[in-house]
């Protein structure tokens, strides 16, 4: 792979998207108690972030397209800066939900232009097994992102209280901005010098021609991250609750499930390259790795079955991920290329945002929880039968786009 660096600073992009809820999970008692609400809202400290995120992709996407990603981006990074800082500050207030719940949404609007215009970017600037290999390592950073983000969370609180786990994030985003401006050329990309109405035209003859795949692969991705994102929003009250576990022990136990997903990210990024069938074959079996450990959990669920199984389900995840962003990155060219996957952002994220409310309002039935888990896993596999027989992307034409 050449140009490690620059793959290292776009990395740090979905590794600060990941932060953004993932860091927060073991310690929402901890805000919750802080902003003075309860179990009801709590939720909201993680969805403030992901919907705003979600509605402002798509657009980001497009003017991504038209300015240029790097520009995109370091506007991004800059917004969350501010929405951190804001966060961090809240508690000053009497009343400090408003102030924090307004800095998240500003997180939240950043957020979108950061994990999928690095997608996009890696799209641009590499092609063949190089951008199979580069998107896999994106998966991966997301993943470690995943596991250690929980840990960093429950370790800073340990030392600091709540509030200044937010200071990581300007700290990251400086970070990142200073890399850029080392590692990324003007020359490395260039903006679309095509009009308004000739780009919106090729975009609708893209999504006109390529619904019937990217539908499908956009709601696989969004429901496996609903499903990441609930299960660990209720496995973060489950255990303080019920086995009254907290603290740095309580982000320990999500480095099992979060690791087998990186683990499987690593070995499915650096295996799929341009061979199609093989992306098909990770996401049929990962798809069945997901389903069956949620169907077991129906049955079976003590905290060791549940950590089992949830470990087993996103280690599957770990194995789809890397093949829809190639499948889906290689699928248009690098004009429509920022809002085509910019769109499936917008589907991962909604999948982040609404896990947490769902599950905090399923939680009080656990049965019913575990039942209805299981049937959205049965719908990704609907969906996967569904397009894998239809005329399927030719990666290995289409990446090099």
């Amino acid at each position: 792979m050449t140009n490690k660096k620059l793959v290292t600073v776009i990395g740090l992009l979905p590794v600060l998207m990941v932060l953004g809820n993932s860091m927060l999970i073991p310690i929402l008692p901890s805000i919750e108690k802080g902003l003075h609400i309860d179990e009801r809202w709590s939720g909201w400290i993680l969805s403030s972030f992901t919907i705003p995120a979600a509605v402002c992709i798509p657009f980001i996407g497009f003017l991504s397209d038209r300015l240029g990603r790097d520009r995109l981006i370091k506007y991004s990074l800059w917004i969350i800066l501010a929405g951190s800082s804001l966060c961090a500050v809240s508690v000053l207030l009497k009343n400090p939900a408003f102030l924090f719940m307004g800095g998240r949404g500003l997180q939240g609007v950043g957020a979108a232009g950061t994990a999928p215009l690095a997608i996009a970017l890696a799209g641009d600037l590499f092609n063949g097994d190089e951008r199979s290999e580069v998107l896999g390592t994106l998966e991966v950073f997301n993943g470690m992102g995943k596991v250690f983000a929980p840990i960093i969370g429950a370790g800073l609180t340990i030392f600091l209280s709540w509030n200044n786990a937010f200071w990581i994030f300007p700290l990251l985003c400086l970070v990142i901005l200073l890399g850029l401006k080392k590692t990324l050329k003007p020359a490395d990309e260039e903006k679309n010098s095509q009009g308004v109405r000739e780009y919106a035209r090729d975009l609708a003859s893209v999504m006109k021609s390529k619904w019937l795949l990217l539908l499908p692969l956009y709601t696989i991705g969004g429901i496996g991250l609903f499903l990441l994102f609930g299960i660990l929003f209720f496995l973060s009250y489950h255990i303080e609750n019920t086995f009254h576990i907290d603290g740095f022990f309580k982000g320990f136990s999500f480095m099992f499930p979060l690791g087998a997903m990186t683990i499987s990210s690593i070995w499915s990024g650096k295996r799929i390259k341009t061979d199609e069938e093989r992306g098909w074959y990770y996401i049929k079996w990962g798809l069945g790795m997901m389903t069956v450990p949620l169907g077991i959990l129906i049955i079976f669920h003590s905290l060791s079955s549940l950590l089992f199984c949830i470990t087993v389900c996103f280690g599957g995840l770990g194995f789809i991920l890397p093949v829809l962003n190639t499948f889906i990155t290689g699928s248009v060219n690098e004009g429509e290329r920022g809002f085509v996957v910019s769109m499936y952002g917008t589907a991962r994220f909604l999948g982040v945002a609404l896990g947490p409310i769902a599950f905090s309002s399923w939680m009080e039935n656990e049965m019913g929880m575990y039942i209805v888990t299981f049937l959205f896993s049965v719908v990704n596999i609907l969906l996967y039968m569904l397009t894998a027989h239809r005329g399927k992307v030719s990666i290995q034409k289409l990446s090099r786009g």
